[in-house]
């Protein structure tokens, strides 16, 4: 038997809460705050036969690029890869949803043998004349990088052909994890940077990175900066466009959210460019607040002269911002706390930058997070999240359905937070799920975003129906014979 297999074999019992099976060769990849020294092992490639939750470079690249809507985006490929389409990850688009479709060179066996080029010169000869891209990316997966295809060289001929950038991305699934594929997607936006005018961008400008506009999101940013008297140069990728895209580099700053994501980008417009970036988290009100005072006091600081107006300064004009929505906000806040506090939850979301902020987050309805944990996270950001939260918080990166499944019950929590795949856990243990990833259709960020998030939390966990779940009637019942006791 290996040792996965021996997985199964429960740890002895440290503590008097039931200890949890969990896989030998991810041990390091698991910290329970308080208990040892803090070590943490992450941005491992995933682990074969774990059914683990990180997804591959092909993965990656699609998340970053999927929501430029006026491009072309083909996979070049089987014809299962392209099953990750729009319908999977969604992004609103304010103009073109070029994006909303997904194409395939949908390679057979015979083009592996002989190999895919032609077939690939052919794709992109008959969609880019039926679409008319702004720009086309091409994607590599596992099977191409296995047979060899010159990817650069059909997409270099197309692009002369057609007179619109055809971009290679080398996304090929087996070179790593996730966060390859965010590399190879910031590749192909730097060839797009610096190749448009950047005339009529106010220095009072920036770039909005890593956000992608799930469910109007971006919108909510832009709002609060145009408010601010900031110029949106680019949103890179939210409701993304190739010409925007082109004239990022005329940007004063750039903003970085989901800095796994887009911060290899932001980095190389630094070292190309000269634009500096800060990180920023558009979740919960602390997080938004503080983002907001960063950029203004950066440009306070860089551009005095042009900060500063008849109507007052930019910190001004951040300060009534904030104090408006918050005067708004705080009340409704107030009401969905008397219900919540003390309540338990658990969060697992692909970008360790969430997790930190839905702590917060979540101390604003007087809750606790005891489970955290995220796809992409680094040492430094698990470090950083187990000084935030308590004592015995269970800490995990790239965790698999058995692990999760096995801390919701040990640590009894009352909803979860994740995506798509963790939804069917929450519901099978019969826990409250809030959806903070991909495929929700309402704006969670922002603090419009904060009271979206209270009112689904408070939702799913006063829910009457936990109440008759198997776990929550064994409660029920022993609690009954005490009181008839």
């Amino acid at each position: 038997m290996t040792e996965t297999a021996k997985a199964i074999t429960p740890e002895p019992a440290a503590c008097p809460e039931e200890r949890v099976a969990i896989f030998e060769e991810r041990r390091d990849q698991i910290h329970r705050i308080g208990e040892g020294t803090f070590s943490m092992a992450c941005n491992r490639d995933s682990l074969a036969g774990a059914v683990s939750q990180r997804a591959c470079v092909f993965c990656g690249s699609r998340v970053v690029l999927y929501p430029i809507a006026d491009a072309l985006h083909l996979v070049h490929g089987p014809i299962g890869c392209a099953a990750y389409t729009w319908d999977i990850r969604g992004s609103l688009s304010s103009g073109p949803e070029l994006h909303r479709l997904s194409f395939s060179t949908d390679l057979q066996e015979l083009d592996v043998v002989f190999g895919g080029e032609k077939k690939l010169a052919k794709a992109l000869d008959e969609l880019i004349p039926r679409y008319e891209p702004k720009a086309a990316f091409v994607y590599s997966t596992c099977i191409v990088g296995l047979i060899g295809d010159d990817l650069a060289a059909v997409c270099k001929a197309a692009s002369a052909r057609h007179g619109i950038p055809v971009i290679p991305v080398q996304s090929e699934g087996f070179k790593g994890n996730k966060r390859e594929g965010y590399l190879a997607a910031c590749k192909a936006m730097r060839t797009l940077v610096g190749t448009g005018d950047i005339q009529g961008i106010s220095r009072l400008s920036v770039n909005i990175m890593g956000d992608f506009n799930l469910a109007g999101e971006t919108w909510i940013i832009k709002d609060y900066l145009t408010r601010m008297g900031i110029q949106t140069v680019a949103g890179i990728t939210g409701d993304g466009r190739v010409d925007d895209l082109r004239r990022a580099h005329g940007a004063g700053l750039n903003i970085v959210q989901c800095s796994g994501a887009t911060q290899d980008l932001a980095k190389m417009m630094r070292d190309d460019f000269g634009i500096p970036h800060l990180k920023v988290s558009w979740i919960g009100i602390e997080d938004v607040a503080e983002s907001l005072y960063a950029i203004a006091e950066h440009f306070e600081l860089t551009q005095p002269e042009l900060a500063t107006g008849p109507d007052g300064g930019i910190m001004d004009r951040t300060s009534a911002l904030v104090r408006d929505e918050l005067a708004t906000l705080m009340p409704q806040l107030k009401e969905l706390r008397r219900d919540l506090e003390g309540k338990r939850a658990a969060v697992y979301v692909g970008g360790s930058f969430k997790a930190f902020s839905l702590v917060k987050a979540f101390r604003h309805l007087g809750m606790e997070v005891v489970i955290v944990g995220s796809q992409t996270g680094t040492e430094e950001d698990y470090r950083e999240l187990a000084a935030i939260c308590a004592p015995g918080t269970i800490v995990v990166d790239d965790a698999n359905p058995l692990e999760l499944s096995a801390f919701i019950k040990e640590k009894d929590v009352d909803i979860f937070v994740g995506g798509v795949k963790e939804r069917p856990i929450a519901f099978k243990l019969g826990v409250g799920f809030c959806d903070h990833n991909h495929e929700r259709k309402i704006a969670l960020e922002g603090f419009i975003g904060m009271l979206n998030f209270a009112k689904e939390v408070h939702a799913s966990v006063m829910s009457p129906i936990w109440q008759f779940v198997p776990r929550r009637e064994a409660l029920n019942s022993s609690s009954s014979s005490s009181e008839e006791a």
